[in-house]
C-alpha cells in the first residue's frame, strides 16, 4: 500500500461513523476501474486500476468524498451478464446514501466509460442521484497532463503513486518497438504506445499530471451534486446502522 494515499478516504478501511461523516460533507463515492493487463516489462499489470485507484483518492483527499476498492475488470468481457452486476453495484451505492456516483476508469478506452454510463442510466433515470463514467484524464487532458499506453504518462503516474513496483532496467537500451499485441511477422513487441518512457517519465510529471486530474474530477462531482435538485442533494440515509445499511 502506498502510504501517501490516505486511508481516511478510502472505504475498506472506514468505519461506519468515519463514512457517515465523510459522506454526510459530500455525498460522492468514486469507484475505480480497469483490467488486468501488459503494461511492459517495467510496470505492474494492475497498473490501470492502481492509477486510478490512487487519482480518486487524491481527489477525495482534496474535494471529499469516499473511494469505493478498484475493480479489476473490463469491457471485454459478457457486458450482458456484467453490466446488471454494476447496475446493481451502483444501485446498492444509491440506496447507501450517495448522491453522485462517479466510475473512473484507468483504462482509457471509450468503451470503459460507455460501460460504466450504460449501468449507471438506470440507477440515475428517477433524477435523486446523478453520475457519469470517466477516464481519470478525461477533463485534464493537455501538455501536462494526458494517457498513453504505458509509456511516459502511465509510468509517470506508478512512478508518483508506487514508484517501487516500477524496473525502468528491464526495458534495456534497446529501441522500444510501438504498440502491438500479436505481432504477424512475429518480431519482439514491448507493449508500450506513446514516448520512450525511459526519456521522458518521471514521479514528478505523474504528480503533476494526478493534480490536474484529481482537480477536474473533484470539481465535476461538486458540479453534478449541485445539478441535483436541492431536496436530493443530501445524504440520504437517516444514519449508517445495521437497519439501514449492511452490505454494499
Amino acid at each position: 500500500m502506498n502510504p501517501d494515499l490516505s486511508r481516511d478516504v478510502q472505504m475498506q478501511y472506514l468505519r461506519p461513523k468515519q463514512i457517515e461523516e465523510r459522506a454526510r460533507a459530500f455525498p460522492v463515492v468514486y469507484v475505480p476501474f480497469g483490467p488486468i493487463e501488459w503494461h511492459g516489462l517495467h510496470l505492474p499489470v494492475g497498473t490501470d486500476p492502481l492509477k486510478a485507484h490512487g487519482a480518486m483518492v487524491k481527489t477525495a483527499e482534496r474535494f471529499g468524498g469516499i473511494v469505493y476498492p478498484p475493480f479489476y475488470l473490463h469491457d471485454g468481457y459478457d457486458l450482458p451478464h456484467l453490466l446488471p452486476v454494476l447496475t446493481h453495484l451502483f444501485e446498492r451505492l444509491k440506496q447507501t446514501g450517495f448522491r453522485v456516483i462517479l466510475g473512473v476508469s484507468g483504462h482509457n478506452v471509450p468503451s470503459m466509460t460507455d460501460m460504466i454510463d450504460k449501468a449507471l442510466a438506470p440507477v440515475t433515470a428517477d433524477g435523486t442521484c446523478t453520475g457519469m463514467g470517466l477516464w481519470e484524464v478525461s477533463l485534464s487532458r493537455g501538455d501536462e497532463c494526458n494517457t498513453d499506453h504505458a509509456a511516459k504518462w502511465e509510468t509517470s503516474d506508478m512512478m508518483f503513486f508506487y514508484g517501487d513496483l516500477v524496473d525502468m532496467s528491464e526495458l534495456g537500451d534497446g529501441p522500444i518497438t510501438r504498440e502491438t499485441y500479436q505481432s504477424k511477422k512475429g518480431e519482439k513487441q514491448s507493449g508500450i504506445g506513446g514516448l520512450d518512457p525511459r526519456q521522458h517519465a518521471s514521479a514528478e510529471v505523474g504528480r503533476r499530471c494526478i493534480e490536474i486530474a484529481s482537480e477536474a474530477i473533484g470539481k465535476k462531482a461538486q458540479e453534478l451534486l449541485e445539478s441535483l435538485p436541492p431536496e436530493h442533494r443530501a445524504f440520504r440515509l437517516p444514519k449508517i446502522s445495521p437497519e439501514y445499511w449492511w452490505v454494499v
